[in-house]
């Protein structure tokens, strides 16, 4: 194994948490409460106020997750779907969107039947082509909303080349990276602003969890 695949590995497994100072233990535990204690009203511990807003379980998590990602801060979300549409809830009525045209079915049909009713506007291009992406951009695009590999059809796209087009428009690039996962494939390296996954899939690998982050 590689120098790099062992700092990967050592991430893996250590990144966005150390052992319990009270107890020791090793892996962070499961918090299952849904409020704390606050001192004073207004003043809570350590930032910890309500479990909607922020959890120790979940932080640990999304911490370790942007470490693999080389990435600064990471949120854990209900599912992919719920990721990607918090994404896109930055934007406001007006705003195009450009995404590539073979990304995960959930996704277009979020795009097309949910998201364009609040007055977002969608082009979808094959991404393999960067010629496509320039030609689709308008005064108005906002986002770059890429998949690769695509979920299904595995198309791939040159990262590095579609994010430095978006640069020059002043366009935020957005990566599904939920078919290579990290360990393959680090978009942030190649010039994106935010990476999204369904954790249901090769994060966490079991077809027990259904998440996103």
């Amino acid at each position: 194994m590689s120098d790099k695949q062992d700092r990967f590995a050592t991430l893996a497994v250590h990144a966005g948490q150390t052992p319990d100072a009270t107890t020791g233990a090793i892996m962070p535990p499961i918090y299952q409460t849904s409020t704390y204690v606050q001192p004073r009203l207004g003043e809570p511990l350590n930032g910890y106020e309500y479990a909607r807003v922020q959890n120790p379980t979940r932080e640990a998590l999304e911490r370790n997750v942007a470490a693999l990602e080389n990435g600064r801060h990471g949120a854990a979300f209900a599912s992919g779907l719920a990721a990607t549409e918090a994404i896109l809830k930055r934007l406001s009525a007006g705003d195009h969107v450009i995404y590539e045209e073979n990304v995960y079915g959930g996704t277009h049909r979020m795009f097309m039947q949910v998201l364009s009713r609040l007055g977002l506007e969608f082009t979808a291009v094959d991404t393999r082509d960067p010629q496509n992406v320039l030609d689709a951009l308008r005064p108005n695009t906002k986002l770059l909303f890429l998949e690769t590999p695509t979920n299904p059809m595995m198309r791939l796209c040159d990262l590095r080349a579609l994010a430095d087009i978006a640069e020059q428009a002043g366009v935020t690039v957005c990566v599904d990276n939920t078919f290579a996962s990290p360990y393959n494939q680090r978009p942030l390296d190649f010039g994106a602003h935010v990476v999204v996954h369904s954790s249901t899939k090769y994060l966490n690998g079991h077809s027990d969890v259904i998440g996103g982050i």
